[in-house]
């Protein structure tokens, strides 16, 4: 974030990052945004992973390059990652997010509530 910054130098700039709800992103007293007052952090909410467009990245790469391939060595993972990601940056499109219905889940019936 220092580099960030850095290279954003205007005082007024206000700079908004989103990260995930990981605990270690949120420290109880944080001195850094304390002195950084243009800084505001956003958090995804909770089990929310797939709003991260990362996970939904490492989760194709997964599925396309690394899911029962057989690696006798780090170069190897990494060498079938560096492949995975030259093919896939040739014909990448953003990604979109549309809702298009939304379901109302009811409750789940457990066992408990059927007793008298």
């Amino acid at each position: 974030m220092n580099d960030v910054l850095a290279a954003h130098s205007d005082p007024e700039l206000q700079v908004h990052v989103v990260l995930d709800n990981l605990s270690t992103h949120k420290p109880k007293h944080d001195r850094w945004l304390v002195r950084h007052r243009n800084v505001h952090f956003h958090f995804t909410p909770t089990h929310a992973s797939w709003l991260n467009q990362v996970e939904v990245w490492f989760s194709i790469l997964e599925r396309a390059a690394l899911q029962g391939a057989s690696h006798t060595s780090p170069r190897q993972v990494r060498d079938a990652i560096e492949r995975f990601a030259a093919a896939y940056n040739e014909v990448v499109t953003p990604f979109e997010w549309q809702q298009r219905e939304v379901h109302q889940v009811g409750l789940t019936r457990h066992y408990a509530d059927l007793r008298n």
